[in-house]
């Protein structure tokens, strides 16, 4: 039976009205601030809701969506490698890495596995583009904590890895280099001379970075026990990557669902103990270091051969005969009009990006396009954990916290 209103003996509407304003007088006052879509701590796009009571954050919501392209229902409308070139967009810190993730899962699709040297190749665009993403994440952090020296530092080592990008692939930012099945092109004759180079020149540079910042009393102060994300929060969000390997989770596709070779390499997994800002970012310097361990051994064991599979049916002639023979012309016009001819099936792909697992997964009901294509952005995945973290702390270590999450708006929107 229901309770009346008098059997409750709930209080009448002046004693609420009292006891809300009794409330309000011993909390204070909150203030809704809104931090982005345009402010540089943001690293783009985003907006943060914040509630602030005086200097003290309350609550966080993170407003996404201001970047968002459709990439997906675009990918539904395009033959799969009609794609590449938006993939280029999506972490476009690092869009030589998405190139290959998405290949891959195309590859998944099609049941197609590169010779040993595509796949060396490949992690050679992997590594490079790790160490890129990387060395603007702690260049930006740096930065956005008050040393500039640092930000200096690494932007004049990235033009060097856009330099080997152009190189390789014709372009510094937007590479669009993979093909599904391959690369466009063969690794150039200067290109492996600049890599050695690179290879030598860039770690005294880390070291610099390192005895900048890892002993500095402002940096360490604002970083230390900042934004600390738990092993269990870390793995009940889903966060992936540095972030998630900086909480104690050893977690690394390349270790444990292998591709590309990378069981062949000798390298190790940086993991952190505490989860702060801190760790984020000694955990990225010492991915970069490992990333030049990888890079070394690579060079060393580069095999000859082929760089793309042997389809007659599904991949591109040669375009020597394409430019001679009647046939090979035709079917050039075929494969690059209709696509591939791709099974039905569904396929998913993770790949260890450098801001954590870039997914892709493609329905396919048969033919030259996907049926449904879905992007597990890890940008996304993790900022998810911003509500989770940034209450109890201020309004400057917002600037702190987002740098250390090191994240990018173009994969997070699509």
């Amino acid at each position: 039976m229901a309770l009346t209103t008098t059997e409750l003996k709930l209080p009448d509407a002046a004693t609420r009205t009292q006891e809300s304003g009794e409330v309000r007088d011993i909390l204070g006052e909150k203030l809704i601030l809104n931090m982005g879509p345009s402010h540089p701590a943001t690293h783009g796009v985003l907006r943060l809701i914040l509630e602030m009571d005086g200097e003290i954050i309350t609550k966080a919501t993170p407003d996404v969506g201001y970047l968002h392209r459709g990439d997906e229902k675009i990918a539904e409308n395009m033959t799969y490698n009609q794609f590449i070139p938006y993939t280029d967009r999506l972490d476009y810190l690092a869009p030589i890495a998405n190139n290959v993730a998405y290949a891959l899962a195309v590859e998944k699709l099609m049941g197609w596995t590169l010779p040993p040297r595509g796949q060396a190749i490949r992690v050679i665009c992997c590594e490079i583009a790790r160490i890129s993403s990387h060395l603007l994440g702690v260049g930006c952090f740096g930065m956005d904590c008050g040393a500039m020296t640092v930000f200096l530092y690494t932007f004049t080592e990235r033009e060097k890895i856009y330099n080997l990008v152009e190189l390789l692939s014709g372009a510094r930012f937007t590479t669009s280099y993979t093909r599904v099945g391959g690369q466009t092109r063969d690794l150039p004759e200067a290109f492996l001379p600049l890599l050695e180079k690179f290879l030598v020149e860039l770690p005294p540079v880390i070291d610099e970075i390192d005895n900048l910042l890892s002993r500095n009393r402002i940096f360490v102060d604002r970083t230390k026990d900042i934004g600390t994300i738990t092993k269990e929060d870390a793995i009940a969000y889903g966060l992936t990557g540095p972030n998630l390997r900086a909480s104690g989770v050893d977690h690394d596709l390349r270790k444990k669902r292998p591709y590309l070779g990378y069981e062949q390499y000798d390298f190790d997994v940086p993991i952190g103990s505490v989860g702060d800002s801190y760790d984020r970012y000694t955990v990225r310097m010492a991915e970069m270091r490992e990333s030049l361990r990888i890079l070394r051994q690579v060079i060393d064991t580069l095999p000859g051969g082929a760089i793309n599979v042997t389809d007659a049916k599904n991949f591109p002639p040669p375009k020597t005969t394409v430019l001679t023979k009647m046939e090979e012309l035709i079917h050039h016009f075929i494969i690059h009009t209709e696509g591939i001819d791709a099974p039905a099936g569904e396929v998913y792909f993770g790949h260890e990006n450098p801001k954590g697992e870039l997914g892709f997964y493609i329905n396919s009901k048969g033919g030259g396009t996907p049926h449904r294509l879905k992007i597990r952005s890890p940008s996304f995945v993790n900022l998810s954990i911003l509500p989770k973290i940034l209450p109890g702390h201020m309004m400057s270590d917002v600037v702190a916290i987002l740098g250390s999450l090191d994240f990018v708006m173009g994969e997070c929107d699509r």
